[in-house]
């Protein structure tokens, strides 16, 4: 994996193919490289390193005038990163050019085989066997579709595949299993890539490939085909509403920051036509359109299961507070990662959430499908609309925050943890849980939580100036206690993803059951606690043993607490709200200390290190 591009049409394809892997670069990659068919000859470049790279060795070197072509951005999966690694991968022949995303799983095999037979591999990849298989099924009498229909028979594993070739040239083949791939519907003109980005600004329509089928596409249009009957699907596109602005850094110097500083209308946005708050007449509601059909399977529950991944699982974490205290049904919170693999005891009146901000995490997905097999109902809560997960599921939410570039979570955190409060309280009142007027104060502290975090967004200057006396730590703690202890594992994610600096969350008061064994006058300990909540003055105690040790502690407190304000060296301060929706104020300060952190220390904040932002194979 990681980014995909292809294009045939009227204009350069390399040029094409080089904007849209630049607007593929938030998903994180170690080299790039095109392809193109110029006078039905395969011309490829590709190397180690950044797509602006690449872009100069395409200048300089030029012959690359063509208007077919397909473009990658690797992160390394088989092989190490360097320019022999890099996609497109060739056959031994140089005339069919392949860009894959995914994992062969039976690629050794592939290999020997395919070397007995005389095929030269010049990478040490997964993917360049798919190029030398496809021309070792490739007879007379066939077209590429065939050949590439054909190879994927007798390949395992998981793939977004574009192939190009200058035997039947004027036609991209596609073909997905695992590995989302969207094509951008034109006149005359398509573009298929790993994700939206690349069609923002010149598609209104696109259409999104299944699992298990192939496309064949060129200037006149598109066919699609299921890989197992080889039938036509009937075409299906979609409205496509991913605008440049929002792909766009706007005057920001990250796009991190930037979507932190969104926080404020994604939460509008996540609310807009779910929440009425009518003070003339008193009349207060909540409705999840994706929901409403499914209410009863969902009041009904025995127990429900939430699967995510990383800041996914942070938020769900969040949830399991919210939907236990309102629902009073319990809920269990499950890494997607290991559910798959432990044979969990599911049944058929549980319902199992799973949440995704791309919508495409392997791991979730391998998690839905499990469950889906064992007989329970499946709810979705993704971000990325027409995603593989959306349309998986039985029934689901979408968030409605906007595309997230940055590699690192931010907004679509708070946006999943607005949503799960939301059908917390459409399930406390269908339970009679709570009653209207807790429902009513809830929604009400929600509405003014966009207006509580401009406020704490004010505080960034001196957010920057906390983050420069830490910045060369080595590691850190984050502490906090009920709806805290999750933002306090998701503030260390923050900092370990895009500072590189250690960092772990742990409930404050399981620091006595060993992390107080770290503290002394070189960590760091950033305390989250407010005085709403009943755990405050254990929070107010806990603090009092770091400071006994001589740690350097960082408080997250509500405006006008001066308990914590004066044990601490640093304090951040957030406004009052209600205990459950804390974490939504809580964790914008621990987002932006991140960020400073990362930027005095010289880190790649969008791009970091050996992190893709949708993981898309296991």
């Amino acid at each position: 994996m990681c980014g995909i591009v292809g294009y045939i049409g009227d204009k350069n394809a390399a040029e094409v193919l080089i904007d849209g892997l630049q607007r593929l670069e938030y998903r994180g990659y170690d080299s790039a490289g095109i392809a193109v068919l110029a006078d039905r000859q395969l011309r490829v470049m590709k190397r180690k390193g950044n797509v602006s790279e690449l872009r100069k060795m395409v200048d300089k070197k030029g012959g690359m005038d063509a208007t077919i072509g397909i473009g990658h951005t690797r992160w390394a999966t088989h092989g190490d990163p360097d320019d022999a690694n890099a996609h497109p991968h060739v056959n031994t022949a140089g005339d069919i050019a392949i860009v894959h995303n995914g994992i062969v799983e039976n690629h050794s095999a592939l290999r020997t085989l395919l070397t007995d037979k005389g095929y030269v591999f010049q990478s040490s990849t997964d993917s360049e066997v798919i190029a030398h298989l496809i021309d070792s099924v490739w007879e007379d009498n066939m077209f590429l579709e065939d050949a590439v229909s054909k190879s994927l028979c007798a390949m395992s594993g998981a793939y977004g595949l574009c192939v190009i070739s200058s035997r039947d040239p004027d036609k991209i083949v596609v073909a997905r299993k695992g590995s989302p791939l969207v094509i951008g519907v034109g006149d005359g003109v398509h573009v298929v890539a790993s994700d939206g980005a690349p069609l923002a600004g010149s598609f209104s329509q696109v259409e999104y490939l299944h699992d298990g089928e192939l496309a064949i596409i060129t200037r006149d249009g598109y066919e699609l085909k299921t890989l197992e009957t080889k039938k036509n699907r009937k075409k299906h596109p979609e409205p496509f509403e991913i605008t440049l602005q929002e792909i766009e850094k706007g005057g920001f110097p990250h796009f991190m920051l930037k979507e932190i500083f969104e926080q404020t209308d994604v939460i509008r946005d996540v609310m807009r036509g779910r929440v009425r708050l009518d003070d003339k007449d008193g009349d207060t509601t909540v409705r999840l359109g994706g929901i409403e059909d499914h209410i009863d399977c969902l009041k009904d529950a025995k127990r429900i299961i939430i699967c995510a991944c990383g800041t996914s699982w942070h938020a769900a974490l969040v949830g399991e507070y919210v939907l236990e205290k309102f629902t009073r049904v319990p809920v269990e919170i499950e890494y997607a990662s290991e559910f798959r693999y432990r044979d969990p005891v599911i049944m058929k009146e549980d319902v199992v959430i799973v949440i995704s901000q791309s919508g495409e995490t392997a791991d979730t997905r391998a998690a839905l499908q499990l469950a889906k097999e064992r007989g329970a109902t499946v709810m979705g809560v993704v971000n990325a609309v027409g995603s593989t997960i959306a349309r998986e599921t039985d029934f689901g939410i979408y968030l409605h925050a906007g595309p997230e570039i940055g590699v690192a979570s931010t907004k679509a955190f708070t946006g999943q943890v607005v949503v799960l409060t939301l059908l917390a309280l459409i399930l406390g009142r269908e339970k009679s849980i709570l009653s209207e007027q807790e429902i009513k104060a809830h929604l009400v502290a929600l509405s003014e939580i966009p207006d509580k975090i401009e406020r704490i967004l004010n505080q960034d200057e001196s957010i920057q100036r906390i983050a420069k006396r830490y910045s060369d730590a080595r590691n850190f703690l984050y502490l906090g206690r009920g709806y805290h202890f999750p933002v306090a594992l998701e503030g260390a994610l923050k900092l370990k993803e895009i500072s590189y600096i250690h960092a772990e969350g742990y409930p404050a008061a399981e620091m006595k059951h060993g992390p107080i064994a770290l503290i002394d006058e070189e960590m760091p300990v950033v305390v989250i606690g407010q005085q709403s909540n009943g755990d405050y003055d254990k929070v107010v105690s806990n603090t009092e043993e770091i400071r006994a040790r001589k740690g350097r502690i960082i408080a997250i407190v509500t405006e006008g607490d001066e308990d914590i304000r004066r044990l601490a060296r640093d304090v951040i301060f957030v406004p009052n709200t209600l205990p459950a929706l804390t974490p939504l104020l809580s964790v914008i300060p621990l987002q932006l200390l991140a960020y400073h952190i990362a930027v005095l220390r010289g880190c790649s904040v969008d791009r970091p290190r050996n992190l893709a932002k949708s993981v898309t194979v296991e």
